[in-house]
């Protein structure tokens, strides 16, 4: 992972990481040792989930929102592909065009 300049989206970087952790060890656990319907517990362990996905989804909404203002485009749209200069992604050099050879290897 990249190091972040910004040290809010550093600290979400961990609380998101942290959070899936510890949603996934709950609802592991829920899954392999089960609930009793009725328990009190049941109810504390539904607003732990809720609060650990609310937490989750607001960090992924802040890093998201940063990463689509800092990060640069990768250019592979057509309107970007078409404005860039394409004569140097030849396989022959100038010289090699002039004269008429092919580099070695090459049928």
């Amino acid at each position: 992972m990249v190091a972040d300049s910004d040290s809010n989206i550093a600290w979400h970087r961990v609380q998101l990481k942290k959070n899936r952790a510890e949603l996934k060890a709950l609802e592991t656990a829920r899954f392999t040792m089960g609930e009793i319907a009725s328990s009190k517990r049941n109810g504390q362990t539904q607003k732990t989930l809720a609060e650990l996905k609310r937490k989750i989804a607001q960090s992924e909404r802040v890093i998201a929102d940063h990463d689509k203002r800092t990060r640069r485009p990768l250019a592979t749209d057509l309107q970007s592909l078409s404005n860039g200069s394409w004569g140097h992604w030849d396989a022959y050099t100038q010289q090699q065009r002039k004269t008429g050879q092919r580099s070695p290897g090459r049928g």
